[in-house]
């Protein structure tokens, strides 16, 4: 727990260095203009889209004529915005995440190690083209599980706790194998997930709920669509900044513990040798000088 916090506290410290902010501007400009460019293209088309589909729902129908009843019939206007932005908001956080992973990470890596770590080994465990594989299949696996359990988010409860848990496993998976990619090897990098996976999916789960903040701002541009030029930055920059904690903090939590194991295979491999030397010793031990006088012939 003490590893936990301290490598927090060192992340948020680290996000205002100015090589930090920086690498931050290389997604930001990346995902604001790939969102800017497919909203300007796709959002008209998306909304009649997802208008004539509501439109077309029973359901849908009986809940806006209720609304027109109430005098709240300017609600299903905003409420297809609504179905566009939170429908692509996961698309977005995953790509933002790849981005970060794929730009930013093994430099926030490279920068906590030279920091705090310079001794440490470099065992290379992960290539690019492992990392990319793992990263992908991640996701995949990820989106799969987000899809699967759209159903499960009409329980009040669970819309609340399932889409944060599965960006969190998303976030532990990618940002631990790139913290732990350049200096623990395979090996290494399979037993600190074993011993610490619960403290990493941790880390991912705050992380998540910390990148749902930008959903506000998505559903604030939806009312404020004036604003909404400005709204796309601000979130996207919002969203690279929490990954970029996140990276952080993987990095010190992983390199820590990266050292802590080296040092305790160490201590270990110390103790086998020493056994052996004493072991050899006593095989080789030579008979004791008035042992070996006692045992001849004649000796009192």
């Amino acid at each position: 727990m003490t590893l936990l916090f301290d490598s927090f506290w060192r992340a948020v410290v680290y996000c205002l260095h100015p090589r930090v902010i920086v690498l931050s501007i290389l997604p930001l400009i990346l995902m604001t203009g790939l969102s800017l460019g497919l909203g300007y293209l796709y959002w008209d088309l998306a909304l009649d889209w997802v208008r004539a589909a509501l439109e077309a729902s029973t359901l849908i129908s009986s809940v806006s004529g209720w609304l027109q009843s109430l005098g709240l019939a300017g609600l299903k206007a905003v409420l297809v915005p609504l179905v566009v932005i939170f429908t692509v908001t996961p698309l977005i956080v995953v790509v933002s995440l790849l981005l970060v992973a794929l730009l930013m990470a093994p430099a926030l890596t490279a920068l906590v190690a030279e920091k705090r770590f310079p001794a440490l080994e470099r065992k290379n465990g992960g290539s690019l083209l492992v990392g990319l594989s793992w990263s992908l299949f991640s996701t995949v696996l990820a989106l799969v599980a987000l899809v699967v359990s759209i159903p499960l988010w009409l329980i009040p409860p669970l819309i609340l706790i399932l889409p944060p848990l599965i960006w969190g496993w998303l976030t532990y998976r990618v940002m631990a194998f790139d913290a732990l990619a350049a200096h623990a090897s395979a090996q290494e990098r399979r037993e600190l997930f074993k011993r610490h996976r619960l403290a990493l999916l941790g880390i991912g789960v705050f992380c998540g709920y910390l990148g749902a903040a930008p959903s506000l701002i998505w559903a604030s541009g939806a009312l404020l669509a004036a604003a909404f030029v400005i709204l796309v930055p601000l979130a996207v920059w919002i969203y690279t900044l929490v990954f970029a904690l996140s990276s952080l903090w993987f990095a010190h939590y992983c390199l820590a513990a990266l050292k802590a194991l080296r040092a305790e295979q160490a201590l270990a491999s110390e103790a086998i040798k020493f056994d052996e030397v004493f072991e050899t010793n006593d095989a080789l031990a030579l008979p004791l000088p008035h042992e070996s006088d006692a045992s001849k012939p004649g000796a009192p």
